[in-house]
């Protein structure tokens, strides 16, 4: 919370310009190209994460395949996850979120700005029509990101199980997987402190549809989530 605070006070000459516009792309999406949406988000974003007082430190950037439209599979450790990959990835992507965040007050309306698409994990039909959309944009080019545990692990850099149903869109679409392992990324905003922190992303090497294609989604979950795992342990101490 504190370093919320102290984000809202370094920017807030810039907090009302960025919600007027925020309320105009909401209000005339249809007209306004994504990838015009998504770079205003993209600024956004990392002006806050400049004033954040976070060291970002990236790495496999070069792992991410050239043609876009591939899904991104991250381990969820809280507020800060979105900001680093915004941070980090400059194509555009899309997430896939659960519909709860549609109702958060500001996040809903960047979220619909960039076309997140949300699911609905008690609405099996809508759940369906969820990962057709995004599988059918994948095969057009769009990748997406999504957070194989469903929900924030609490654990610091512990992660709950990544669930199966996560990965049939890109399944459907044959496309690459992105593995993404996220580290010291919950000390953002659990610590209550505005502390310098040290934060990890690393994109590790795809896994392309030839390495999947005889496997179940459940079998590609525990393939995905033993290689962030693994990233993770070999690394979470290097600051």
């Amino acid at each position: 919370m504190k370093r919320i605070i102290f984000l809202v006070i370094r920017l807030l000459y810039r907090i009302p310009g960025w919600l007027m516009t925020i309320y105009r792309y909401k209000k005339h999406k249809e007209e306004i190209p994504f990838e015009e949406r998504f770079g205003f988000t993209q600024r956004l974003i990392r002006k806050v994460n400049q004033k954040s007082r976070v060291q970002i430190h990236c790495y496999g950037k070069e792992n991410l395949p050239e043609e876009q439209g591939y899904l991104m599979a991250p381990n969820h450790q809280g507020l800060f996850d979105a900001l680093i990959l915004f941070g980090t990835h400059d194509e555009p992507f899309k997430f896939i979120v659960k519909k709860e965040l549609m109702h958060v007050f500001v996040l809903g309306d960047v979220l619909n700005m960039i076309d997140a698409l949300a699911i609905d994990r008690e609405n099996i039909r809508a759940s369906v029509k969820v990962i057709r959309q995004a599988s059918k944009e994948m095969k057009s080019g769009i990748s997406y990101v999504i957070f194989p545990e469903g929900t924030r692990c609490r654990q610091k850099n512990k992660m709950l199980e990544f669930k199966g149903g996560t990965f049939k869109s890109v399944m459907d679409a044959q496309k690459p997987i992105v593995p993404v392992a996220l580290i010291d990324c919950y000390k953002v905003f659990d610590n209550n402190s505005i502390e310098k922190v040290d934060a990890q992303i690393h994109y590790l090497k795809p896994i392309f549809y030839d390495e999947y294609k005889d496997m179940n989604s459940t079998q590609v979950a525990h393939m995905v989530q033993s290689r962030v795992e693994k990233c993770i342990e070999e690394n979470e101490n290097k600051f």
